[in-house]
């Protein structure tokens, strides 16, 4: 589907003139929808295999391949196997980070999902095509490789673009050139937040009228010695699954010890309703609101209140209007951390009250491990389903229900259930909450 260079003199003139004279629309009443999905997770490679086994409750966590992770007391990971010389051309596959093909297979799959061909359309069409990308690693594994062949005294068998292939900002302008879309590139990294912010703003700049469609979602891939060794040392990571990783990742479970790293890219295209309908694509569900709260806490841990967290829930509800007790589901941010799991408990009792009680919700982390600043999507692409298939994931290894995090969690087994609106939930470094709102259209 990538779109050839196009130089065509005539038509950009003609696009330039159309940029200067017509007014920019503005249609906040209009619904903002998601017609495509596309993912690329470590149990499940392509929107229906992720699906599937999410549904299931299968595990991607594995033993680590990408490094040697014999000496750390962590040596598991949630990794996808794919062939990224499928996506990036193998003669540059060393001038990218692994995050570029893991960012552009999952957008060719939910542009091919939405029916939306951009090499199909003019410049102008394409000027209103956005890429709104999350990440909260970016290109670190790229940069890790250039420092290690510059202090091995390697530094000819580095890239020649070492320092804009390691900008983070790089990774959502490769998905822009894949396929010639000139509509603002962007990546939002705000930490674990990183892909729900990016979703967030692609809903604003649609209500707003700036962009007709947007590319957006999250990806990350930092499973990298440095940074595993970063994450051993601050002691967040299990030490306890390297012998059975498949329960490594156990939110809400009173024997949790750690979170399990992960790596993955979930993407969506986004646009008006009225957009949508008019060429007949299929809508999975509507973003009916967006919030983000700070605790202005601490640099890792979360204010034990929960306050801030409850905060940006109920400011999503209220963008959405909806109620509390309008919700069917929530999909937790649950990393299997103590703190994490147990604020994040007392935060959904504070946002919905005694609809609490009432109100199922799981954490997909528990299957695929934390993939850092695209965990959101992760979790909006499981809640997507469930809207479709009417099937709620499940939260495995939850064997031994810790007395502080008591709500349904949707143990084990995922469970049938219609869901009209679910609230997905994130959290990140920094105290950074933000909440998006999904509705059936």
């Amino acid at each position: 589907m990538r779109s050839p260079y196009r130089n065509k003199t005539k038509e950009r003139k003609r696009a330039l003139a159309s940029s200067r004279t017509t007014p920019t629309p503005r249609m906040r009443n209009d619904r903002i929808v998601i017609t495509g999905i596309g993912a690329l997770s470590p149990n499940g490679i392509g929107r229906e295999s992720y699906f599937r086994a999410t549904a299931e409750g299968r595990s991607g966590i594995r033993n680590i391949t990408q490094f040697d992770a014999s000496s750390l007391p962590c040596r598991i990971a949630g990794e996808v196997d794919f062939d990224p010389t499928q996506w990036v051309d193998p003669k540059n596959i060393r001038h990218v980070s692994r995050v570029v093909p893991l960012a552009i297979a999952a957008a060719d799959e939910a542009l091919r999902d939405a029916k939306l061909d951009p090499s199909a359309v003019d410049l102008e069409t394409r000027r209103t095509m956005a890429v709104m990308l999350g990440s909260g690693g970016g290109a670190i594994e790229f940069s890790e490789r250039m420092y290690e062949l510059w202090y091995k005294g390697a530094a000819k068998q580095a890239s020649v673009y070492s320092v804009p292939s390691g900008t983070i900002g790089t990774i959502a302008s490769e998905i822009s050139m894949a396929y010639d879309l000139h509509g603002y590139s962007h990546v939002i990294s705000t930490g674990c937040t990183s892909s729900t912010d990016a979703i967030g703003y692609a809903y604003r700049n649609l209500k707003l009228g700036v962009c007709d469609y947007v590319v957006a979602g999250g990806a990350d891939a930092t499973i990298t010695e440095g940074v595993m060794t970063g994450f051993c040392m601050m002691r967040i990571v299990t030490n306890t699954h390297n012998a059975d990783p498949s329960a490594g990742s156990r939110p809400f479970t009173a024997n949790r010890d750690g979170f399990v790293l992960g790596e993955g890219s979930w993407m969506f295209i986004m646009e008006r309703e009225s957009t949508a309908r008019a060429r007949g694509a299929h809508i999975y569900a509507e973003v009916g609101g967006y919030a983000s709260t700070c605790d202005a806490y601490h640099r890792v841990r979360m204010d034990d209140s929960g306050e801030e967290p409850a905060r940006a829930m109920m400011l999503a509800m209220k963008d959405a209007g909806v109620d509390a007790s309008d919700v069917q589901y929530v999909n937790y941010h649950g990393t299997s951390t103590d703190l994490n799991d147990r604020i994040e408990t007392r935060a959904v009792k504070l946002a919905f009250g005694k609809h609490a009680t009432r109100l199922a919700g799981s954490a997909t982390k528990s299957m695929i491990g934390h993939p850092q600043g695209a965990c959101g999507a992760a979790g909006v692409a499981a809640t997507l389903m469930a809207f479709r298939d009417g099937t709620l994931p499940p939260t495995i290894n939850l064997d031994t229900p810790d007395p502080e995090c008591d709500l349904d969690y949707v143990p084990d087994i995922g469970r049938r259930a219609r869901v009209d609106v679910a609230v997905c939930n994130t959290i990140a470094f920094g105290s950074k909450n933000s909440a998006l709102v999904l509705k059936r259209c």
